[in-house]
């Protein structure tokens, strides 16, 4: 029995408990649409109090019975709060409703009934905060000092225990969200902040943009996760810091720009959120370019292709600009017409080098490179990575090849051709 009824009992207030429709219910959310059922029910044609332990607005049936009078009482988090001598505002949240919740310090957990629901409540908690996070374990006795770890090692669990965890100052947390990392970040810029940092322009760190995405994608390829950790978050930082600079100029926030990231993701993806249907990964595609080009007020095919960054690698570039033209209804890449067009192509850049006209030899060799780009596309491979690997076994092949030269007391820049050849055919076969 909860104190709130032990209190009716002592009293002599004659009351009935809903203990049945507990038993009845599969799980929490369907007790509380029982319960709000149950109660509107009883009452048609009389008047009758339903009583909660703690606040009302609290109690998950409560909050769907409309139309009644509410007495409100002390809330359990500001009972909680009392106890561990938290002042001024708190999220407060049960902890049978932690799940998708937003949750920012300082933190009020109530409904801490049983050492089951404390483990869970720890796990997330944990996760956000740290497992230790210096908290008060607030029970029929009062509140006691503990760290977060230790909230499901304990026996006096009851209705009214509830978990306060202040705030702690940014430099003594072990956990950070997204919000202390911007909170770093203007600390730097501030104008007793860092002074490199405060020196900063979109220009003078444009290229880090460029090195920490490539960063993150060598630590891909390596498949490190702790490097992959890394290297996100410099990227992200990245992302700040140029916001931050905006926000100093007054022209947008790093909330417009997160902002405009959602509104984004939401209006293209309308497979998800809208009515559009999209039928596997092509299909998903095809919404979110036909989103794209609506959004970014693309009337033809070629605002779209004159819309591919400049500043791509060219070979990632190529392959963006022939997939949109090809959209557009540009003739299809297939690898079974490949050899055509690369003998027209080849014999186009042939013929010009017998003129030494650098100029027609330039354009011809980028003909032949576009349609090396275009089979890429056809065949389903990434020209930028399939270069880059190739580059990567060129420099490990080289590297045998010298070591087998030096191994046999000779100079790699001194061979013979058919010496040469002998050594890379040995160099290629060898793996070790």
């Amino acid at each position: 029995m909860s104190p709130a009824a032990e209190s009716l009992k002592d009293e002599g207030i004659p009351f009935e408990t809903l203990d049945g429709v507990f038993e009845r219910s599969r799980n929490f959310d369907t007790l509380a649409k029982n319960l709000a059922a149950e109660i509107k029910r009883r009452a048609e044609g009389i008047d009758l109090c339903y009583c909660v332990e703690g606040g009302v607005f609290e109690d998950r049936a409560a909050s769907l019975i409309k139309g009644a009078n509410i007495i409100e009482g002390v809330s359990k988090s500001a009972a909680a709060s009392a106890a561990a001598g938290l002042t001024g505002g708190y999220t407060a949240v049960s902890a049978y409703d932690l799940a998708g919740k937003k949750l920012a310090l300082p933190l009020v957990v109530y409904d801490l009934d049983n050492a089951l629901l404390a483990g869970d409540v720890k796990l997330r908690l944990s996760e956000e905060f740290g497992d230790e996070a210096p908290a008060y374990f607030v029970g029929e006795d009062g509140a006691e000092k503990i760290l977060l770890y230790e909230i499901d090692r304990r026996k006096d669990y009851s209705p009214r225990t509830a978990l306060v965890l202040c705030d702690v100052p940014l430099l003594e947390k072990k956990r950070f969200g997204f919000e202390d990392f911007v909170a770093v970040m203007r600390r730097l810029r501030a104008p007793d902040g860092c002074p490199w940092d405060r020196a900063q322009t979109h220009e003078s760190i444009r290229i880090n943009a460029i090195e920490e995405a490539y960063e993150l994608v060598d630590a891909i390829d390596a498949k490190d996760p702790d490097k992959m950790c890394e290297e996100a978050g410099d990227v992200l930082m990245q992302s700040v810091f140029h916001a931050l600079i905006e926000e100093e100029a007054e022209n947008f926030t790093v909330t417009d720009m997160l902002t405009a990231l959602c509104e984004k993701l939401i209006t293209r993806h309308t497979h998800v959120f809208g009515k559009d249907k999209a039928s596997g990964a092509d299909g998903a595609l095809s919404v979110w370019d036909k989103n794209k080009m609506a959004e970014k007020h693309q009337t033809s095919y070629s605002d779209a292709v004159n819309d591919v960054p400049p500043c791509f690698p060219a070979l990632l570039r190529a392959q963006k600009v022939a997939k949109r033209m090809e959209k557009g209804g540009w003739d299809k890449a297939t690898a079974e017409g490949f050899e055509k067009k690369f003998r027209e192509e080849y014999a186009e850049l042939t013929q010009v080098l017998r003129t030494g006209e650098k100029e027609r030899v330039h354009e011809e060799f980028g003909d032949l490179l576009f349609c090396m780009a275009e089979l890429g596309r056809a065949i389903g491979d990434d020209c930028e990575m399939a270069l880059l690997d190739t580059v990567k076994k060129m420099q490990a092949r080289y590297t045998r090849y010298e070591a087998l030269v030096r191994a046999d007391g000779k100079d790699s820049a001194e061979l013979s051709q058919a010496e040469r050849d002998e050594y890379y055919k040995k160099a290629k076969h060898d793996r070790s």
